[in-house]
Parts: structure tokens; C-alpha cells; sequence
């Protein structure tokens, strides 16, 4: 009966997937109709709308709406064009000048804003228009500004980093911020590395060499925001306040910084909390229909079971972790971050503590598998998000993307066999 109510489960997500359901209604329909299967009508109803509602009566997911709010007031006000400038400034002279500034600007917009989404529109709507105009190929610029932009997933503050916290039953939310930091450097370097070969290659241009007065000038004027990290990855680690409380300052200093740089007015606020109260009650959904789902699993003994083929199959710790990694690129493709997170961690991170990895390694290596995930079809979102920002189609930017992709990849393998580049910071910080 557990084997048919697994198939029953599987079967109807895809299908309700397949048919162009939204992600979270999948999610929530396939569960509800798998639990009645083992009872009664009333009873899986109840028990679902108990699960989604005592899901997100959580102090800790309070920092999402705020984070998401913080991100939504960057767009608008003035942030990410200072961080462009200073990144061009920075970086603009090198072989591929205008791809490093588009990596370095989507990390440290990505890591203010904390939303990939958020980076690949802001960075792909200045510098995309800017590269086609002194010779790069619309679909290389496009390539670059979607893969980077998922570095700031993993450079705190990162609102999936704390739905891991979540799912891995606390896993603190400080050494996750600090375990994100050498890895994401490591992917945008590596990112750097494969565009500086394209662009040599295609012999794309490369800018002049900025005075230094000019570079010491837009980092100044880029402070400010930088600033943002240093005051909440510092107050958070410091224990002045938690992540939660860390994400209503992010909001006040983002609206004081906004202001300051008059390039938000109070006409603009209430757009600003319509989109994210839009883009919260979507993030939430899927976290209380995702929690639902695993519910449902632990109910059929699935996580149990996927533990013992995958410890049955082999037990050296590197097979499992590369079918664990294979499994994860996979659901990627078709699954979105947040509910991936959800579903899966109670499945694996059983499987690799009983092979003594530490969690906050565990919560990397998935955060930076599932970013690839994001970059590819048929559920990328930051993929489609890069292509309609540079106005091209999915099929054109294959080519330019398998390389930058393959450096993803390897960052993944880096982070995997490696556990000191994510667990030195919070070894460092005593977490």
C-alpha cells in the first residue's frame, strides 16, 4: 500500500505540473490526494489546512516578507546602479570587462537584495543593454547575467538559506549566512574565469583602465550600500540581533537609503508593498504546501525508505554524495528552490549526518545544486527571467550557457569534497 500511495504521490504532482499547474497548488492537490488514500475525506482536509497553517507560525520566517520587502525598495531606489558603477570601475579594464562587472555586480546586488530575480533584472536591464553596444553577443551577456545572477543565493542575507534552517529543524541561521560566503565567491570566480576565455576567444572588447581617483569616488558612493551587509551579517553574528529582527532594519535602512539618494518618493511605497506582499504570499504558499508534502512522506515512511536503498546501494560516502548530487540537479530542473528545500532536506540530510557531514555543509552543497537548477529548463525561473530581460529566446542562449554552466558544476564538486570552504567562517566565529 505505501509503494502505490509513493506512485499515487509522484503521479499526480507531475501530471498537475504537466498540465500547467502552478507549482504550489501541485504540491497541496497531489498531497491531499495522496493522504486520502489512507483517510478518510474530512480528516486529510483538516490535517493539510493544520499543516499549512501551523507550517507558517513561525518567528523565524518573519525575515522573508521583510528580506523580500528590503529587495523590492533596492530596485527602486537607487542601489543597484551605484553597485554597477563601482563593479565597472573595478573590473571593466580586464579581458571580458563588461562580463566581470556583470558577475561582480549580480553578487554584491544579490547579496543586498538576497533574490536572484531581483539581480538578473536590475544588472540584465543596465549592463545588457551596455554590452550589445560595445560588441558582445546578446545571448552571451544574457548567459552571464543568468548564472550570476544566483550567486547572491548563497551570499547572506539569503531568504532560502533560512527555509533551510527551517527544514533542517534549526540549523542556525548565522553559520549558514557565514558557510555561504567562500562558496559563492568561488562560483562568481569561476564564472569570471569561463567568461574571460569566451570574451578572449570572440575577441570581445575590453574598457580602459579607470583612474584611481574615479575608482576611490564610486566606491564611496557605493558605501552606503554596502553597508547594508556588514550591518546585518555583522549584527547577526555579533548576537545583537537574529536573523528576524536583522531583515526589519535591512527595511528601515534600505527606506532611509532610498531616501537619501532621492530616488524613492512616498508615491512609489505603495507599489513597492503591493509587489512584495505579491511575491510573499507566493513564497509562503509554497512553503506551507511544501511542508505539507513532506508530511505526507514522513506519514509513507519515504524518507526512511530513500535512506535505505541509497546506504544499500554503496557506503562510501563520495557515491552517495554524487547520486545525492545527480538527484538534486535533477529535481532542479523541474522544481523551485524553495519547495526543493523543503521536501528534500528530510530525506537527506538523514542520510548524510549518518555519515557524519555536518548540516550547514549539507545546506550549501543544496543551495548551490538547486542554483543550478535555476538556470535550466523547463523550470528555471531566473532563465526566463535573464532571457525576457535581453529580449532573446531560451534556444539562442544554449550554446553560451553550457560553459558558464560546467563552471557551476565544478563550484558544486569544489564545495562538495571540500568542507572547510564552507564550515571555516562559522569554525572562525565559533558557530
Amino acid at each position: 500500500m505505501e509503494v502505490f500511495d509513493v506512485l499515487v504521490l509522484v503521479f499526480s504532482f507531475l501530471s498537475l505540473l504537466a498540465i500547467g499547474v502552478p507549482i504550489a497548488w501541485s504540491i497541496g492537490a497531489s498531497s491531499l490526494v495522496t493522504m486520502m488514500l489512507s483517510i478518510e475525506s474530512l480528516s486529510a482536509f483538516t490535517t493539510m489546512a493544520q499543516r499549512i497553517g501551523t507550517s507558517l507560525d513561525s518567528f523565524t520566517l518573519l525575515a522573508i516578507p521583510f528580506f523580500v520587502l528590503a529587495g523590492q525598495i533596492m530596485n527602486s531606489g537607487g542601489i543597484a546602479p551605484r553597485l554597477i558603477k563601482f563593479a565597472k570601475n573595478l573590473m571593466g579594464s580586464l579581458p571580458g570587462g563588461l562580463a566581470h562587472v556583470n558577475v561582480v555586480a549580480a553578487m554584491l546586488f544579490g547579496a543586498v537584495a538576497g533574490s536572484a530575480m531581483a539581480a538578473a533584472t536590475a544588472v540584465g536591464s543596465i549592463l545588457g543593454p551596455r554590452m550589445e553596444e560595445e560588441g558582445y553577443s546578446k545571448e552571451f551577456g544574457a548567459a552571464v547575467n543568468i548564472t550570476s545572477a544566483t550567486t547572491g543565493l548563497l551570499i547572506p542575507p539569503s531568504n532560502i538559506l533560512i527555509i533551510y534552517s527551517l527544514a533542517s529543524g534549526g540549523v542556525s541561521i548565522a553559520a549558514l549566512f557565514l558557510a555561504g560566503y567562500i562558496p559563492g565567491i568561488i562560483t562568481g570566480l569561476l564564472l569570471m574565469g569561463v567568461s574571460a576565455i569566451w570574451a578572449k576567444k570572440k575577441n570581445y572588447p575590453t574598457g580602459e583602465r579607470v583612474p584611481f581617483k574615479e575608482l576611490t569616488r564610486s566606491f564611496i558612493d557605493a558605501i552606503p550600500s554596502l553597508l547594508l551587509l556588514i550591518i546585518v551579517i555583522g549584527g547577526i553574528v555579533i548576537g545583537i540581533f537574529t536573523a528576524t529582527e536583522a531583515s526589519a532594519i535591512a527595511v528601515l535602512y534600505t527606506l532611509i537609503l532610498g531616501f537619501y539618494y532621492k530616488e524613492l518618493s512616498a508615491k512609489q511605497l505603495p507599489g513597492i508593498f503591493e509587489n512584495a506582499v505579491k511575491t510573499t504570499a507566493v513564497v509562503l504558499l509554497l512553503i506551507g504546501t511544501s511542508i505539507g508534502m513532506s508530511w505526507v512522506m514522513s506519514f509513507e515512511n519515504i524518507p526512511q525508505s530513500v535512506s535505505a536503498a541509497l546506504l544499500g546501494l554503496s557506503d562510501n560516502p563520495i557515491i552517495i554524495l554524487l547520486m545525492i548530487n545527480f538527484i538534486l540537479l535533477f529535481v532542479g530542473t523541474f522544481m523551485d528552490m524553495t519547495p526543493a528545500v523543503l521536501i528534500f532536506t528530510p530525506i537527506f540530510l538523514p542520510i548524510v549526518t549518518e555519515m557524519g557531514m555536518d548540516p550547514i555543509h549539507f545546506g550549501i552543497i543544496m543551495i548551490l545544486n538547486l542554483c543550478i537548477g535555476l538556470c535550466t529548463p523547463p523550470v528555471g525561473s531566473v532563465l526566463f527571467v535573464g532571457a525576457s530581460v535581453a529580449k532573446t529566446t531560451i534556444a539562442k542562449l544554449v550554446k553560451p550557457l553550457l560553459p558558464l554552466f560546467l563552471a557551476m558544476v565544478v563550484a558544486l564538486l569544489l564545495v562538495t569534497f571540500f568542507p572547510q570552504l564552507s564550515l571555516w567562517l562559522p569554525n572562525f566565529f565559533g558557530f
